[in-house]
């Protein structure tokens, strides 16, 4: 949730921000005439419970008649008190409700519009010329195929489409990414988790995935539960209703869990194979720091997520997201692209994203300072995930149908150094 108090001061910054996102505007002077309102409720409820108290007071030292008609003025005030205190709780629930459905505030330089609208940052490494190489491409699949390493059809036949099985050298493969992951999140200072993967609505509608992308989760109605797309969720939840002590630096952790998404409205796009599934698993690097420090932790966990690829030899490219593709919660949000040759496009691998106090305000998770308790800021940013199977598939083919293996893989894959085909 944004700040309330920046809202009323500068409510044409927050305006500018809904434009940018491709958001109402006017949904602003929802929220302020809603905060107008509740304040006045509370300035009426505080006035007659000051009066209350007064009448309580002389009730005690009256008698007689004179008594009796405080005694029916203090019961008659004593409903209106109820009825006031109902009017501003109302009041302040319509506030904040109005309040959450604003996105948060993009930092200066997002670039303004929607999906298609990023600004490139950089490019890194080299696509190979597999032509001049004398390799035929092959998409991941049929590259997996040939190692048994993916079985579409059996997934589909347990549990329906866009789920599989990663079967054999699949399997490894993923274990290696995720445990190279976690090694490196654990060099960089992130405490290891294993996360929760349901989480209580609060958590969910805490961290800003209740808004556009809700038809994008599974929800459990029996048990009032949700299933995560990220531990970010989980992780995000994790200190809510806390203040944190930050004086030696953020508080970061990297998350392991199965994540769930069921890709609402994204039919007919990479519904072959793994790019894009209903079920993944993913670590995932995530940072409760000082609103001061949040972008320089951002840059932190690009550079983190930027030294996972160069490391897997892949070529990829940075993105500057959009503020219409930004979520609700991020105010910026750095892409990396992996290439993908069977399709000559680029393909979204990992991001980061600085959340600054919008998780936080809403989760009431602050640090103590010398101005008393504020927000604190959240980061959050993956480095390690199933999809990243795909790119290394597709980027290390060879002629002769194997896989090389990045050396950062190796000790987790038993020293291989190429993937073969089974016969």
């Amino acid at each position: 949730m944004i700040d309330l108090k920046l809202l009323r001061a500068e409510p044409d910054v927050v305006r500018a921000s809904q434009r940018s996102r491709g958001a109402d505007p006017g949904v602003v002077d929802q929220v302020l005439e809603a905060d107008a309102a509740h304040r006045a409720a509370l300035a009426d409820f505080e006035a007659r419970r000051a009066e209350q108290k007064a009448l309580g007071k002389e009730v005690a030292q009256a008698s007689g008649e004179a008594k009796q008609e405080l005694l029916a003025r203090t019961k008659q005030l004593s409903t209106e008190v109820k009825e006031l205190q109902a009017s501003a709780d109302a009041a302040a629930a319509r506030a904040v409700e109005l309040a959450r459905s604003l996105g948060n505030i993009p930092e200066s330089g997002v670039p303004s519009g929607g999906e298609d609208d990023f600004t490139v940052l950089r490019h890194e490494g080299q696509p190979r010329d597999f032509a001049a190489e004398g390799v035929e491409v092959q998409d991941h699949l049929g590259i997996a195929e040939r190692l048994r390493a993916i079985d579409m059809e059996r997934g589909a036949k347990v549990s329906g489409a866009r789920f599989y099985f990663l079967t054999g050298i699949g399997a490894r493969l993923e274990l290696a990414i995720l445990n190279a992951a976690m090694n490196a999140a654990q060099e960089g200072g992130f405490s290891p988790m294993i996360t929760p993967t349901l989480v209580r609505p609060e958590t969910m509608a805490g961290t800003g995935f209740l808004g556009s992308h809700a038809e994008e989760i599974y929800y459990l109605e029996r048990d009032e539960l949700y299933l995560t797309g990220t531990s970010e969720v989980a992780l995000a939840g994790y200190h809510t209703d806390e203040i944190l002590d930050l004086s030696d630096g953020p508080l970061r952790y990297a998350g392991w869990s199965a994540c769930y998404r069921r890709e609402a409205g994204s039919a007919g796009r990479d519904t072959r194979g793994i790019i894009r599934v209903h079920q993944f698993h993913k670590v995932e690097m995530f940072s409760y720091v000082t609103a001061a420090d949040a972008a320089a932790e951002h840059a932190r966990f690009l550079e983190i997520e930027e030294r996972m690829l160069q490391a897997l030899e892949l070529p990829y490219r940075v993105i500057d997201t959009a503020a219409g593709d930004l979520g609700s919660s991020a105010a910026r949000k750095f892409d990396c692209e992996a290439w993908l040759p069977s399709q000559e496009r680029w393909m979204e691998v990992t991001s980061t994203s600085n959340c600054t106090t919008y998780q936080a305000r809403r989760l009431a998770i602050r640090e103590r300072g010398e101005q008393g308790t504020t927000p604190v800021a959240t980061v959050n940013g993956t480095i390690g995930t199933t999809r990243w199977i795909v790119a290394l598939l597709e980027n290390h083919q060879q002629a002769d149908g194997s896989v090389h293996v990045p050396e950062i893989l190796r000790p987790y894959l038993g020293g291989l150094e190429r993937l073969d085909p089974v016969a």
